[in-house]
């Protein structure tokens, strides 16, 4: 008892710093899950430059522009994400993934994603 005592306390620290528990952002399953989903068109660094992205009337957007990624929420990405540019206002290119990937695979992908931008971003109010 004692010890899950403690275990809670210091989530609930870490949560309070602002840091993220691991279990819920995985950069490097994120990394290989943006290779297999999103680098065909956002590209393998995220610049937008992807192989499909020549054929698209619209570019990517560029996921290591930090100014633009801080603007967007964790909730921003993983509707995006999820359920497609169009649930957001977005490109109704941007597929929906939410089918194939399960919320913790989507917030390792916006993990990895924030590490990419330059600068790193944590997004609005973070």
């Amino acid at each position: 008892m004692h010890q899950g005592i403690v275990w809670l306390f210091g989530v609930a620290l870490a949560l309070l710093a602002g840091i993220a528990p691991t279990w819920a952002q995985n950069m490097a399953d994120g990394k290989k899950l943006y290779a297999t989903y999103c680098s065909s068109c956002h590209g393998e660094k995220g610049k937008g430059d992807g192989a499909a992205a020549r054929s698209l009337p619209v570019k990517p957007a560029d996921h290591t522009n930090g100014a633009v990624m801080s603007q967007f929420s964790d909730k921003f990405l993983v509707d995006v994400i999820a359920k497609g540019g169009n649930a957001v206002g977005k490109s109704s290119l941007m597929p929906a993934w939410g089918s194939q990937l399960k919320d913790d695979q989507i917030r390792d992908i916006i993990a990895y994603l924030r590490s990419i931008a330059n600068p790193a971003t944590k997004g609005p109010g973070k």
